[in-house]
């Protein structure tokens, strides 16, 4: 789904109809619904994770074979001279990797829990690793090399959903076969209720408003220039290939980047790496949008542009990602190393729930608002009329009432011999705005994040089993040492004269010393 906002904009779709496609991702904001029925709801005897994993992978691997009868359609076709423009049906597209995601949510529920019980207690912080690393070979896989191969006209996405269909059935066959998913000694069970009853716990907890808030709001900064740059290259008319490559040196430094960085992240301060990568990536966020201004200026006549250029976009994209990368994983170790293993699933998934819809709101309304106040005309031979709300052109030409907002308009104007011309371009505005909330933003953040991560992982369990277990033994154990204690002062009262002296300093260790015995 990632690669798809691409093929929109190369068929001149409105960014009102990609802020619509980004709820393709917001059933990773949503998991938290039915995070407890994965938590809860299991058949023993198969495995706990696996009782959603398998069938939740199953079903994707279908649907992708389903949807590749019908996926080229529902892209569009552009106008030839024997066949007119259909433009792309974006609603039925994000319906479809809506639920796509949907499955992939639920999968990520049963891994996210499996992660803390499959993984040694000391091996914890390692989660975030695998989980960055898993995410960048598929990052690779469906969106670069997916890209490239489109691009060069060696695969279609037919073909693609085709191939991973296939994927996704026989790598789900070996799971369910071959990986053992076996209850810990110590594992917690919850019934549903309970389990739903734990996420209001979660949400009750001193500590997590103040979480919330920070998930909430600190993606913000990065908003405008992290989901509008890409779209804003293939405008200014960067090819769609040379887009998908800018990531492509970033993959080997990403894997060992990752490696590198679990040193500092594993251990119980993961969000320093986090504190001193936010403004650096804002900053970066700063440079993106001066990169697409000189995108207008450096094209040539012909569309090309000089290699420097290439060289300059793929390092500045290469320091950013890596701020990004680093973030990740800080935020992924803190969490794994805060969440209560009892509902590990539940808890793990409340935490990414609200990092999630923290990314998604800002993305969506970035795409939204950028349209409102960006101004676009189509410009022919007659007189130009343009309103700056929601980019309202008219025209006493031929072409009237064409604002140049989507595939058919811009079409329609390109037919009438006119082009789309940017006015008041919002991208440049929205983007240095956004950055400087994030700069203010940071002056709270900064002291928030540093407090919470020196608070105790204790402090952060809503199941209290386990700890009340260990209260009770340690009652039973200062009770015992009374016991011991009266015991010795009466064996002490009227036998003899005598010093009582603690050996290591614990009340059970003691020694019945004479009076003419040196104590020193």
């Amino acid at each position: 789904s990632e690669a798809i906002p691409l093929l929109l904009s190369n068929r001149d779709v409105a960014y009102e109809e990609q802020a619509k496609f980004s709820f393709v991702y917001y059933p990773f904001s949503m998991k938290l619904i039915w995070a407890p029925l994965v938590d809860s709801c299991f058949f023993a005897r198969f495995g706990r994770r696996k009782s959603w994993l398998v069938p939740a992978q199953f079903v994707i691997g279908v649907t992708m074979l389903i949807a590749s009868q019908y996926v080229d359609k529902l892209l569009g076709k552009e106008a030839t001279e024997t066949e007119s423009l259909v433009p792309p049906d974006v609603t039925s597209l994000t319906i479809l990797f809506f639920f796509l995601n949907l499955m992939a949510a639920t999968q990520d529920v049963a891994v996210d829990g499996w992660a803390l019980t499959m993984l040694k207690p000391g091996n914890v912080g390692y989660a975030s690793t695998c989980n960055t690393v898993g995410q960048t070979t598929g990052w690779v896989l469906g969106y670069i090399i997916y890209t490239n191969m489109e691009s060069a006209g060696l695969i279609t996405l037919s073909q693609f959903l085709i191939a991973w269909g296939v994927i996704f059935l026989a790598t789900t066959s070996l799971i369910a076969i071959f990986k053992a998913d076996k209850p810990e000694q110590d594992e917690t069970y919850l019934g549903l209720v309970d389990t739903y009853k734990i996420i209001w716990k979660i949400i009750r907890h001193p500590l997590i408003p103040v979480v919330i808030l920070f998930l909430m709001t600190y993606k913000f900064g990065f908003a405008s220039s992290e989901s509008l740059t890409n779209l804003k290259l293939l405008e200014k008319g960067v090819p769609k290939s040379k887009v998908a490559l800018l990531s492509i040196p970033m993959i080997p430094v990403k894997i060992i980047f990752t490696i590198l960085l679990s040193a500092f992240t594993v251990g119980p301060r993961p969000m320093t790496v986090w504190l001193v990568s936010f403004p650096l990536r804002l900053f970066f966020c700063l440079v993106l949008p001066l990169l697409v201004y000189l995108a207008s200026i450096l094209i040539s006549d012909d569309g090309q542009f000089p290699n420097y250029y290439y060289v300059i976009l793929t390092t500045v994209f290469a320091l950013h990602l890596s701020t990004d990368y680093a973030m990740q994983l800080a935020i992924m170790a803190f969490f794994a190393r805060i969440s209560d293993p009892a509902v590990g699933g539940t808890y793990m998934t409340f935490l990414n729930t609200l990092n999630n819809l923290g990314t998604m709101w800002p993305r969506s309304f970035a795409l939204w608002f950028v349209a409102i106040i960006t101004t676009k005309v189509c410009e022919t031979g007659g007189s130009i009329h343009s309103t700056p709300s929601y980019n309202y052109t008219i025209l006493n030409d031929a072409i009237e009432d064409n604002c140049c907002a989507g595939t058919s308009e811009v079409e329609a104007c390109e037919a009438g011999g006119g082009s789309c011309t940017t006015i008041t371009e919002g991208y440049y505005i929205l983007s240095g705005v956004c950055c400087l909330v994030g700069y203010m933003w940071l002056v709270w953040g900064w002291r928030a994040i540093a407090q919470l991560q020196q608070i105790d992982p204790w402090q952060w369990r809503v199941v209290k089993k386990i700890e009340s277990q260990h209260h009770n033994e340690e009652f039973d154990g200062e009770k015992n040492k009374i016991q011991i204690f009266v015991l010795l002062l009466k064996l002490i009262h009227g036998k003899q004269s005598c010093y009582l002296r603690t050996i290591t300093g614990d009340i059970l260790h003691f020694e019945i010393v004479p009076l003419n015995q040196n104590l020193f």
